[in-house]
């Protein structure tokens, strides 16, 4: 494996954490590791790369040669990408994020790939963000916000994902501040009885981002494994 789709079950669930963080175990392993955003929507900038590398301790001077290509698409309207680019006048290529996918896994060990909001976010009129993972056969990792509601999500997801028969890395839950403790405690357990699932782990609610690392080494040598 040496490239993986980080989806998730809703938008603002984590997957910018997440991505982040193992890239940054991935990089202290010796590998040269990059991330992507196929499409960034609401800034001008691709914010999301830029957690990436905070969360790395590496510099935008990494990328000078390869901006272009881990951040193809930026809209300014923080919508649906189909919606973004319509507002600017433009329409997403599906065959121009490949490209990038491509030359950016020809220059570096290993891509991880964070997606746009959940599985089935459209970026025109006829691709869905899972299907250019599918056709580029990228497996997925689940990213959960761990909250009320999130078992239905997360169903839907592997539903989703397995009917494009893809493979599924597992499921990563990612709590929520202020939620009751029996909710965090039983939506794990009865998601992986009814999806029959690889549960990865879980990261606390915490700021630090030093402590979330922490957590996170034992949940990526499981995905690395």
């Amino acid at each position: 494996m040496n490239a993986l789709f980080v989806t998730g079950t809703d938008t603002g669930v984590g997957k910018s954490l997440v991505t982040g963080l193992l890239a940054r175990y991935l990089s202290e392993k010796g590998l040269r590791v990059v991330t992507q955003k196929w499409i960034q929507t609401g800034s001008a900038d691709c914010q999301d790369i830029n957690v990436h590398l905070k969360l790395m301790g590496a510099s935008a001077k990494k990328l000078r040669t390869s901006h272009g290509l881990v951040c193809p698409y930026r809209f300014l309207l923080p919508a649906s990408p189909h919606l973004a680019a319509r507002y600017e006048g433009k329409r997403i290529d599906a065959g121009r994020i490949k490209k990038s996918f491509n030359l950016l896994k020809r220059s570096f060990d290993f891509v991880i790939v964070e997606g746009v909001g959940g599985a089935l976010v459209p970026v025109n009129g006829h691709d869905l963000t899972i299907d250019i993972a599918r056709q580029l056969n990228l497996p997925a990792l689940i990213v959960v916000q761990n909250k009320l509601g999130a078992i239905n999500h997360t169903l839907m997801t592997v539903e989703v994902l397995k009917s494009r028969k893809m493979r599924i890395l597992g499921i990563l839950f990612n709590n929520y501040k202020d939620q009751d403790a029996r909710i965090l405690k039983d939506n794990p357990q009865i998601i992986k009885k009814l999806t029959r699932q690889k549960i990865l782990g879980h990261l606390p609610w915490e700021k630090n981002t030093g402590l979330l690392y922490k957590k996170m080494i034992p949940i990526a040598r499981r995905i690395f494994k």
